[in-house]
């Protein structure tokens, strides 16, 4: 019951999944709604349109028995769970919820669904954004900007990611950290082509790893980890995060600089920067911490120049379906028009701010190209006094990373096995007074 008020909550009030099934954090049940929650949203598009073929009229059907359907259409098709309790417990649950009136419509229903979905998704699958559960504007995009990677990066979306962490190398080694992990019991790996990366042979709640209350470890995607390289920091450089939250790059930058930071954490929200200083404090880092707007620098800066910039701006998040699959239900291909216009913007102001010499690291989570090079270009159309800058492409920055016209893309599901991520760096070349 509490997955199908989590899953009605994205489906019909918007909200994203981590948002909805924050009503769920303390239940003694809490990882069994996320999973089914996040399960059933995962699949929602493929479910929907299988139930709604079940029913005489669907719009009719109140949200939340709507919801409840796609649950246990989920346990039945992608679960283990036997279908038979499945469905009884589903039918119980829909009284429980305020609609004992749905209940004879949702035992019809879900009995129909466990004897005819084979035959329902054979019909439904012969389109591929049914089958591969993504909104058809998506699949369109994803063909278009990816025609050899496509069927590829769809299926990646439906994977369960890998849980992956980043040690702070200026503490303790990775050998010296896997040890740690083999001495708990948990089985994990190195990443060969990234210095502080981990992969674990199962996710683990971040309280059973040795050392992450003491900083000595975080969760971090093997390609949000590039980041810091791609700046090229030293010791004393003053540096500005300038979309900094939750913070997990803002610790990265401290540790991998070897040595000291003059660095300013920015972000919009107080509360987000509230998430920063908590990293900090967990990892034994110190950082300026800012509540402002990169957009309107007067909001912020002294007026002293930064050597290096990261931006890691908002995006479509396309890239990062697989851990957050709501984005298919709630994204639209409206959005990414305007957000390339505001990630142009960020980096229009970020340039002022920029020493002479400085280096910009702009990424991205999405696969769009116009939110990506597209946008790259019409900065350095804009901006005379920024050239690319020299950055490892393709394999020298992580297996099968793809060179675009400027800066590397990362696609989820290749050989990396990396969410998606973009990466382009920009130097000033504004001689120095």
């Amino acid at each position: 019951m509490g997955a199908a008020r989590a899953v009605e909550a994205v489906i019909s009030a918007g909200r994203t999944a981590d948002e909805a099934l924050a009503a769920a954090e303390h239940s003694r049940e809490r990882a069994a709604i996320r999973a089914i929650t996040l399960g059933t949203v995962r699949w929602y598009l493929r479910l929907a349109p299988a139930l709604e073929r079940l029913l005489a009229q669907p719009r009719r059907l109140a949200s939340p028995v709507r919801a409840l359907l796609a649950c246990a259409a989920h346990q039945i098709e992608y679960s283990r769970n036997a279908a038979e309790p499945t469905v009884n417990a589903a039918v119980d649950a829909v009284r429980l919820l305020g609609h004992p009136g749905a209940a004879g419509l949702a035992n019809a229903v879900l009995r129909r669904f466990v004897r005819e979905r084979t035959t329902l998704f054979a019909r439904l699958d012969r389109t591929l954004a049914t089958r591969t559960a993504h909104p058809a504007w998506l699949v369109e995009r994803v063909q278009q900007d990816w025609p050899h990677q496509a069927l590829q990066l769809l299926d990646a979306d439906n994977a369960h990611p890998p849980m992956t962490l980043r040690v702070d190398l200026s503490r303790l080694s990775v050998p010296q950290y896997l040890a740690r992990l083999q001495a708990a019991d948990i089985g994990a790996r190195e990443i060969q082509w990234l210095p502080s990366g981990v992969i674990l042979d199962q996710p683990r709640a971040v309280s059973q790893l040795p050392g992450f209350d003491e900083g000595l470890v975080s969760v971090q995607d093997s390609g949000a980890q590039l980041a810091a390289g791609l700046l090229q920091l030293q010791p004393g450089m003053r540096v500005l995060d300038g979309c900094a939250a939750p913070g997990g790059k803002t610790g990265h930058l401290l540790e991998a600089a070897g040595g000291v930071l003059d660095l300013t954490a920015l972000d919009v929200s107080p509360e987000r920067v509230g998430l920063i200083n908590q990293n900090l404090e967990r990892l034994r880092r110190t950082a300026r911490t800012r509540v402002g707007d990169l957009g309107t620098p007067q909001s912020f800066w002294d007026g002293r120049p930064f050597e290096r910039i990261l931006v890691d701006a908002p995006c479509s998040s396309t890239g990062v379906i697989r851990r957050h699959p709501d984005i298919k239900l709630l994204r639209r291909a409206s959005d990414i028009a305007p957000l390339a216009a505001a990630q142009l913007a960020l980096l229009r102001a970020a340039t002022t701010l920029l020493a002479p010499g400085g280096r910009l690291l702009y990424c991205t989570c999405s696969l769009m190209p116009e939110e990506n090079e597209q946008v790259i270009a019409r900065l350095l159309e804009q901006a005379p006094q920024l050239r690319p800058a020299v950055m490892p492409r393709g394999h020298a920055l992580a297996p099968g990373a793809i060179e675009r016209a400027v800066g590397v893309q990362l696609l989820p599901g290749a050989e990396a096995g990396t969410d998606g991520f973009y990466y382009a760096c920009l130097e000033n070349t504004t001689a120095g007074t």
